[in-house]
């Protein structure tokens, strides 16, 4: 099993050379250090040189250093290692990748492990994972450990760290599960959020017994973003996208946006889906005195003292119902849309918060104005309701079985 070992080695050298030791110790045979440092000179040998590096970023270690630019070359590096990283992994030569570092480290290590599919262990050894990861981990599962200390010598605190974070990856790759097959269900990707979970768990209960697999994920952002990429990877059949609140957030600058390409990749991908509105009704901001001025006359509703929702309005709401059609209606695959008349969530319902008939009226009739061709299906039911989870997931599986003949059943992307 081979183990790509990153680091600085002009100021991480040290401490990177303790680790593969470490590594050795647990009977990881096989690992690979790759230098990612530039300005200094490598403390230690590495088996694949910052030359290397700077090479595959499309340039050259002499040039970086006589610009002389810390941030460029950190940029370049992060560049030349994922490059490095994927090119290695499509080959079958990457079973893991281990990083340690500051911000330069973290930056330069978690670029090459967000190259990698989900499943291959990734392991960053950082004095920034006590803090705001996501830039750093995006969508893939990469294990973040607190470095504690900076990662400058080998004494009592980073001995234990580092040693646990070479025991932790050695476990990973040398304790890979059982060898032998697993009859995998084809999968379903589906999207939720705590307003609308009775529809998604209702929806669920259909399509596992109709054989599938369901991967839910939470619409916070990050949750869409993992989504797409997996969808992107091919390791998704269908796809049912109830809750697609994350485009208001993007639209209106909430806090939970999964940036501009969600609800993209099934499209590009061809994968069949169908798409709801679920929480469109709301943009997430943290505490109430976190809330930009800008938004100081609009509705909010409290959910816990750390979560504080605003109320789209029937402007935002016809800008989000145009995009959700424009981006169905470029969809390569079968597509449709489900609109639940009642409401879109749990507090847009009548007697509740946000219950507004005149901005579900201009997301509705935006999508219409805006679907072209694709098929748009209104129930007059609750987001919520289980005749409406039943028919989102009865209309998923009508898509997938009338494609059943082309492309049946039985394999991940099935």
């Amino acid at each position: 099993m081979a183990v790509y070992l990153i680091g600085t080695l002009d100021t991480k050298g040290t401490e990177t050379d303790f680790v593969r030791e470490q590594l050795r110790a647990c009977g990881v045979a096989e690992i690979v250090v790759v230098d990612a440092g530039c300005l200094g000179e490598p403390q230690i040998a590495a088996d694949i040189t910052r030359e290397t590096v700077f090479e595959l970023a499309g340039t050259s270690l002499a040039k970086v250093r006589a610009a002389g630019d810390r941030g460029a070359a950190i940029t370049l590096a992060a560049q030349g290692v994922a490059e490095l990283i994927a090119q290695r992994h499509a080959t079958g030569a990457v079973d893991a990748v281990l990083g340690l570092g500051g911000s330069a480290g973290t930056t330069i290590a978690t670029s090459a492990m967000r190259r990698l599919p989900v499943g291959i262990p990734k392991l960053m050894v950082s004095t920034l994972a006590s803090g705001q990861v996501r830039p750093y981990v995006g969508d893939k599962d990469i294990l973040m450990l607190n470095a504690v200390v900076d990662i400058a010598g080998i004494n009592r605190i980073s001995r234990a760290v580092l040693g646990n974070a070479a025991r932790a990856m050695a476990g990973m790759v040398n304790l890979n599960g059982s060898e032998e097959p697993i009859d995998d269900k084809p999968l379903i990707a589906a999207t939720m959020f705590g307003v609308t979970t009775p529809c998604i768990e209702q929806a669920r209960s259909v399509l596992e017994e109709a054989g599938y697999e369901v991967l839910v994920f939470h619409a916070t952002g990050n949750g869409g973003e993992a989504m797409e990429s997996l969808i992107s990877d091919g390791l998704i059949a269908g796809v049912l996208d109830i809750t697609t609140t994350e485009l208001a957030d993007e639209l209106v600058g909430g806090v939970l946006s999964a940036g501009p390409d969600r609800l993209t990749a099934a499209g590009r991908a061809g994968i069949p889906q169908v798409i709801s509105v679920g929480a469109t009704d709301m943009v997430n901001f943290g505490p109430v005195e976190s809330i930009p001025d800008e938004f100081a006359d609009r509705q909010f509703y409290v959910h816990n003292p750390t979560v504080t929702l605003m109320r789209t309005t029937p402007e935002e709401n016809g800008r989000l119902g145009e995009e959700i059609a424009c981006k169905a209606a470029a969809a390569t695959g079968p597509v449709k849309i489900l609109l639940p008349l009642q409401g879109v969530s749990a507090i847009d319902a009548e007697g509740q918060p946000f219950d507004d008939p005149v901005a579900r009226a201009a997301l509705f009739e935006s999508i219409h104005a805006h679907c072209g061709a694709v098929d748009v299906l209104e129930i007059d039911r609750h987001i919520n309701d289980a005749e409406f989870a039943t028919g989102a997931a009865t209309a998923l599986l009508d898509i997938l079985r009338s494609r059943k003949t082309s492309a049946p059943p039985g394999g991940a992307g099935g």
